[in-house]
């Protein structure tokens, strides 16, 4: 007999410092009370000494703060992050490996393509539910091959184009995504939307840092995903918050932010590697933003405090419904559940503002303390188009201000 059920997902989970639980504890009832919860781990819990990363390496951390996700409720772990490989094939084994240990599973990642591109799957009040994950930002070394361990992935390609006589001046630019890799999957979807009766997509996808910006191979994947069965696409990676879409009657999260992000990685402190203090001091010129100092382990835009739990309920004949609470990360880092409260409103509001710029439709109504997403009545999908190269935004909107 199927039931109806509940299944919530986090964003980014940076597990990087001690006391891994201490972080959880504000938002451990609200994630534990679903009948399924999912996070993103972003970088490998190993005890590899490998820096196998092109990009800005990230550290590995401890395997037993993974202990503490899935004892706050997180039972299905994402890992097709753009900072999986970086401790090289054990930190990948070893992820896998200790988020097993700890009790939850996962997918996205594998020693090989085969096994990355494998489907987590659970049973939960008499349905069946399966969870596929895709990096869609790269870096290429961090994608698993048929001999290689690393990430599911779907490739995408930009275009710069320059529109006007100004040589040397910003250009359009154009993303979209490679029809081989869109292709798989869609029919990763497919075939598990065969299988079972609820199918979750998890996608590495973004700009980071960067307010309320969706670039156009978004909207293509996300819609792509749906289109191929999905009950509901959950997003991560810019560590930031996106807006939220109803694309044929089931909601996309283009971005859940961060969740527990807590890290000495991405300060400007003489003990990390010359790559990460590079990175550092070119922040503030790439996003427009410098860390809160009195948050040594959160070197994260400030407006990115504003987050949320995205909650997807599916019933008994297969509706989907969906909404989000809101969620306020505090001056430990914490993220804090928020009811309806005028708190919870500046959150709600926040998220609201950023969906509509970029004009996205999205209906926001309150329903006892969650945030209920609607499609706009007898409104049609958004088009994708090509975001223009613009400026960050420094400062918050006003009614994403500090609770």
């Amino acid at each position: 007999m199927k039931n109806s059920i509940t299944i919530m997902a986090t964003g980014d989970l940076v597990l990087d410092e001690p006391n891994a639980p201490f972080f959880f504890e504000p938002s451990r009832e609200l994630l534990r009370s679903a009948d399924l919860t999912i996070g993103q781990i972003e970088v490998p819990h190993s005890y590899s000494t490998e820096t196998a990363s092109v990009d800005v390496p990230a550290p590995p951390a401890d395997p037993e703060n993974l202990k503490a996700a899935a004892d706050a409720g997180i039972a299905i772990a994402t890992l097709a992050g753009n900072h999986v490989y970086d401790c090289g094939p054990q930190g990948i084994a070893e992820t896998i490996q200790f988020s097993t240990e700890a009790g939850m599973l996962t997918t996205g990642a594998g020693m090989t393509l085969a096994e990355a591109r494998m489907p987590a799957i659970v049973e939960r009040g008499g349905q069946r539910i399966g969870v596929l994950d895709y990096n869609c930002v790269g870096p290429r070394e961090s994608w698993a091959t048929s001999k290689k361990p690393g990430a599911a992935f779907v490739k995408v390609l930009t275009h710069y184009e320059l529109d006007s006589a100004n040589p040397g001046g910003p250009p359009s630019i154009y993303s979209f995504c490679d029809p081989a890799s869109l292709e798989a999957m869609r029919s990763d979807i497919r075939s598990l939307s065969a299988d079972v009766d609820v199918v979750i997509v998890a996608l590495h996808k973004g700009i980071g840092h960067m307010p309320a910006e969706i670039a156009a191979y978004e909207y293509e994947v996300s819609h792509a995903a749906i289109d191929s069965g999905a009950s509901a696409v959950i997003a991560h990676h810019a560590h930031i918050m996106r807006g939220i879409e109803i694309y044929n009657g089931k909601p996309i999260f283009h971005g859940l932010g961060n969740f527990v992000t807590v890290t000495m990685a991405l300060s400007s402190g003489d003990d990390n590697s010359p790559e990460r203090q590079a990175w550092a001091k070119r922040r503030k010129k790439l996003f427009g933003f410098s860390p809160d100092p009195s948050m040594p382990t959160y070197a994260f835009h400030p407006e990115s405090r504003n987050t949320a739990v995205a909650v997807i309920r599916v019933d008994a004949s297969g509706e989907v419904t969906a909404g989000f609470v809101p969620c306020w990360i505090d001056q430990d880092a914490r993220p804090i559940p928020l009811a309806d409260t005028a708190d919870g409103r500046r959150v709600a509001d926040y998220i609201e503002n950023i969906t509509r710029e970029v004009e996205l439709d999205t209906v926001f109504r309150w329903e006892g303390g969650e945030v209920r997403v609607e499609a706009a009545p007898q409104a049609s999908a958004p088009q994708a188009s090509a975001p223009q190269a613009s400026a960050p935004q420094t400062s918050a909107p006003s009614a994403g201000g500090k609770p």
